[in-house]
């Protein structure tokens, strides 16, 4: 993975970054249609009690993912 590039769902909270790519097509599809489009920031608000799913911030929206769907999302951490 090149350098600066990380999944979304390794990000802290209060962590953001730009989408650069996705890993899984199908997923790929449904984040697209909730506006998780490359080069959106996309910043962490927080996690669930146990971890799992977390809210996030994309394009003015609060979307909540799942953590297995945030590790398809690459994000830049040094592009901002």
């Amino acid at each position: 993975m090149p350098e600066g590039i990380t999944p979304l769902s390794r990000l802290k909270k209060g962590q953001f970054g730009l989408i650069d790519s996705f890993t899984d097509e199908t997923i790929k599809l449904k984040l697209l249609e909730m506006g998780c489009l490359p080069g959106e920031k996309v910043v962490v608000l927080r996690f669930a009690p146990m971890g799992d799913p977390m809210a996030v911030t994309v394009a003015d929206s609060v979307l909540s993912i799942r953590i297995d769907e945030a590790e398809s999302v690459l994000v830049k951490m040094d592009a901002l």
